[in-house]
């Protein structure tokens, strides 16, 4: 007696590489979105800001 149901071979592992893809896919591209677009932009802001005033520190001392 056939069964009413297709047999699933192959869907579980079309789904599972499709869903891990997308998942190193869009963690990466958040990822660099993040690191680029937001911390190293505030680290080079913060280091500045130190910079400035450092360098005021000297020209009082001096």
């Amino acid at each position: 007696m056939a069964t009413a149901i297709a047999p699933i071979t192959g869907m579980l592992r079309r789904g599972l590489v499709l869903d891990l893809s997308t998942a190193f896919g869009l963690g990466t591209t958040f990822g660099y979105l993040w690191w680029y677009g937001f911390h190293l932009p505030r680290v080079r802001a913060r280091d500045s800001y130190y910079a400035r005033i450092e360098n005021e520190r000297a020209t009082e001392k001096a």
